[in-house]
């Protein structure tokens, strides 16, 4: 369990071709052949924006298609959102929050045709949702999944999406981070919120009726469902507005998840039991006396959960900075993989392993590391 908050950017592909004007020399009777080399090397670049932008057309034309908007009417009223096609039997993937409280879920696709649909599968945990039409095999398009695995910081993405009721929108931007971690839906039992994890941050915009739609590689391929933004700035009526930084759900926690989600309506995350810091800072070492600045230091541990039925420990003393306890595990790996932080130990739990599997956690205890095997449990609901 942590903390965090939560939607797109822009990706500007220019050319621009500096050409450089220089004085005629005696001794040199062709100084125009500098000047042809600059405007041949100004009309490759030329060419090459002119490749791009085709590029994105055609990739638009492609999967667009397969883009959906989502209209529900619930007690609280309407919201707009956004979906794509998951299969060929009529399955759109889109966000919770898009349909929780729903009474009517529209779907609306590119060609006019309109459809309702029932809600067949709901995961509080990463925000996602399954909705079941009936519709003509003409209009079910379904995207293909990439791998978010393979995904780089810096890579550009393409958001499709809804926003503010304008269908058909499509935003680029940049992968900005991989392995964020947001509040998820999911409370516990004590009140506390459990995690998401392997969220996709990136620039490309994304606002209001976004939630849902699909984020693409230059493949067109869904590598993520755009979730949510965080911001400072809102519309007049107290909408929230990009600014930049926008998360979204991870294609191959989705892999993960829709599938069973079809089948049995809900999915199953493995459980540890921790709670965690977001993060070491140099304060925070000293207070701790930890012996190194990376890892994810333990803050508490569940009673009776998998962690603390094999021995791992919680902080228990008094420290320099009221709140924080000192004297508990350091986790510095998992399963032989080295960890930095939470999040990157939460990305590979939730990408890798199911309730019942059994992890090993590296700890650094004092000045001795030790290895402990725990076996995973499921989320309580």
């Amino acid at each position: 369990m942590k903390r965090m908050t939560l939607v797109l950017s822009v990706l500007v592909l220019a050319a621009l071709a500096c050409q450089v004007g220089a004085q005629p020399v005696p001794s040199m009777p062709t100084p125009s052949v500098a000047a042809v080399q600059q405007q041949d090397a100004s009309q490759i670049d030329s060419q090459a924006a002119v490749r791009s932008q085709e590029s994105l057309v055609a990739l638009f034309q492609t999967v667009n298609p397969g883009v959906v908007a989502i209209k529900t009417i619930g007690a609280q009223g309407g919201s707009l959102g956004s979906g794509f096609v998951y299969d060929e039997l009529g399955h759109i993937v889109t966000n919770y929050h898009v349909v929780e409280g729903s009474r009517q879920v529209e779907v609306d696709f590119i060609s006019g045709f309109k459809v309702y649909g029932t809600v067949v599968g709901t995961d509080l945990d990463s925000d996602l949702a399954v909705v079941k039409v009936e519709a003509p095999a003409s209009e079910l398009y379904p995207l293909p999944l990439g791998d978010s695995d393979a995904l780089q910081v810096g890579q550009t993405v393409i958001a499709i999406g809804n926003p503010f009721g304008l269908n058909s929108s499509m935003t680029l931007g940049i992968v900005s981070a991989l392995g964020r971690t947001l509040d998820s839906m999911h409370t516990s039992t004590n009140g506390g919120v459990f995690t998401a994890g392997d969220i996709i941050q990136t620039d490309a915009a994304i606002n209001p009726g976004n939630s849902g739609g699909p984020l693409f590689n230059l493949n067109g391929e869904v590598v993520g469902i755009n979730r949510a933004i965080r911001t400072v700035n809102s519309t007049d009526s107290g909408e929230p507005l990009n600014s930049g930084i926008g998360f979204a759900v991870s294609s191959n926690i989705v892999k993960r998840v829709v599938p069973v989600l079809i089948e049995k309506g809900q999915y199953d995350y493995p459980f540890l039991g921790i709670s965690s810091m977001d993060e070491l800072t140099l304060p925070v070492i000293e207070a701790l006396g930890l012996k190194s600045q990376v890892g994810a230091y333990v803050t508490l541990v569940i009673p009776d959960g998998p962690a603390d039925k094999a021995g791992i420990v919680a902080g228990t003393k008094q420290t320099s900075i009221d709140g924080l306890l000192a004297g508990g595990d350091l986790i510095t790996a998992i399963d032989g993989r080295p960890i930095k932080t939470f999040d990157e130990l939460l990305r590979y739990l939730l990408t890798n392993k199911s309730p019942g599997d059994t992890i090993v956690l590296t700890i650094l205890r004092g000045e001795e590391t030790v290895d402990i095997t725990i076996t995973l449990d499921k989320r309580p609901r």
